[in-house]
């Protein structure tokens, strides 16, 4: 498929849901796998309280996933997968089918989407003329906002929360008398619940969806543009990408978005941490939070865990790629070999 065509190779049918939906399972589960303890480290550094301490030296990635070893054995960097490996499978699913179906609405007639749309062009309509003289609507960020939109508050936030309450125990795994409040994600899911109200398992999900929206804006537009400049550069532009390639066009998307918004993430991630105080609004929140992070730890504290935020979704979003146009081809040349020929839904 041309990276910037919503119809398949040779002009056929795009991709079915179904497809899309088993590719991006498949590839949030491998990333998942390959990337967690990264996303461990990260929530660690954005939590920590060092830095408001005087004179406190912050720590550092690699010394922050030692202290983690060495405190709470390795499979300490793997605390809250089991909260992700249950979220980040219909995650991914949600994600791309959603990102597919949204590029085939806002293709033009002959199945174009534009990649020339900004961030601004993602959140305000802008509107240009074709050849044709028909307005058209700039395309480009907007199946990747919407995309990440989706995703939120279908499955991120609550997956999150649970998630970052496992990962916040400093509690040893090896250590069988070291109980910690949460036991693992059912257990936190319903003590959250049952202490806070389901509500709490959306707390943060507008800073969470401002996070995904831009991350996916950002991540499916870059990635799109290089395929597609990539994909000019082959003697056959309708030819799939070689793996390694795809590889390095999903690393190169994927460091965009955190450089994008990691001061919405680090707010994010101390707001999903604690619970809210009686009579506490979700905005109030988020200033107070913002408030004593600036006045306590300086600017720089926005950008706490930026490193192996880089370095867990980089990486992630190249297994990603990888991993779904992989199980795409698959399951496309699967579909297309039919009795008689055919090519059917």
């Amino acid at each position: 498929m041309s990276a910037t065509n919503v119809k398949g190779p040779g002009g056929k049918k795009p991709a079915s849901a179904a497809t899309n939906l088993i590719a991006g399972g498949g590839a949030g589960m491998m990333e998942a796998l390959v990337c967690h303890p990264l996303d461990t480290v990260k929530v660690r550094m954005q939590l920590s309280r060092r830095a408001r301490a005087p004179g406190a030296k912050r720590r550092g990635f690699i010394e922050t996933g030692v202290g983690i070893v060495k405190k709470e054995t390795p499979l300490g960097l793997y605390k809250g997968l089991g909260a992700v490996l249950t979220g980040i499978i219909p995650k991914m699913a949600i994600r791309f089918t959603s990102y597919e179906k949204y590029k085939q609405l806002l293709a033009n007639k002959e199945g174009e989407v534009s990649g020339r749309a900004t961030f601004l062009g993602a959140f305000y309509p802008n509107i240009i003329e074709n050849q044709l003289n028909e307005s058209i609507i700039l395309r480009g960020d907007y199946s990747g906002l919407a995309a990440g939109v989706t995703e939120a508050v279908a499955v991120v936030t609550p997956m999150e929360v649970v998630k970052i309450r496992l990962q916040a125990q400093h509690h040893s795994m090896s250590d069988p008398l070291d109980v910690p409040k949460y036991r693992n994600a059912a257990h936190a899911l319903y003590t959250v619940v049952r202490e806070e109200g389901v509500g709490a398992l959306y707390r943060g999900v507008s800073l969470t969806a401002l996070r995904q929206g831009t991350n996916q804006a950002v991540n499916f537009t870059a990635y799109t543009e290089l395929k597609a400049v990539l994909q000019k550069l082959q003697a056959t532009p309708e030819t799939p990408l070689p793996a390694w390639q795809t590889s390095i066009i999903g690393l190169i998307s994927g460091a965009m978005g955190p450089l994008s918004n990691a001061p919405i993430d680090t707010i994010k991630t101390r707001l999903q941490k604690t619970p809210a105080e009686p009579g506490e609004t979700a905005m109030s929140r988020i200033v107070n939070i913002s408030k004593a992070m600036f006045k306590q730890e300086g600017a720089r504290a926005f950008y706490m865990g930026i490193t192996p935020r880089i370095m867990r979704v980089a990486p992630g979003q190249a297994v990603t790629f990888t991993v779904y146009e992989y199980l795409k081809e698959v399951l496309e040349k699967g579909r297309e070999m039919l009795p008689g020929n055919q090519y059917e839904e």
